[in-house]
């Protein structure tokens, strides 16, 4: 995490896992990522996901990522404005986080199913 003046600040410690937990360490916002490399960039496309995450939650996921520079807004259409989101290059670098973690999933969660691409 930095501040305005480019110094990081250290939520919890110096531990490189504790940073992106800091980040990353909630329910939601790695799903959200998934989401996002699999193609979901519209509010209402989030919402299709079989998690069922709530409005509000999502909201709040969205503005975090946001924030810790991991997805940009970007509007689509205006009257009204609506946003897309999209990863930043901070944000797609997670994809072999990810993977690991779908990895792992598959090898410890018999029945697990790998979503495919939105697009």
């Amino acid at each position: 995490m930095t501040n305005n003046s480019n110094k990081t600040i250290f939520e919890r410690s110096h531990c490189p896992i504790a940073c992106a937990l800091d980040q990353l360490g909630d329910k939601w916002s790695l799903l959200i990522i998934r989401d996002l490399l699999l193609g979901k960039r519209r509010y209402q496309e989030f919402l299709t996901s079989p998690e069922r995450i709530a409005t509000n939650i999502l909201a709040d996921r969205l503005k975090k990522l946001e924030a810790a520079g991991l997805v940009i807004q970007q509007a689509y259409q205006q009257k009204p404005v609506r946003y897309e989101y999209i990863l930043t290059k901070k944000g797609e670098d997670l994809r072999p986080v990810l993977e690991a973690l779908v990895k792992w999933g598959k090898a410890y969660f018999p029945g697990a199913t790998v979503f495919k691409s939105h697009e």
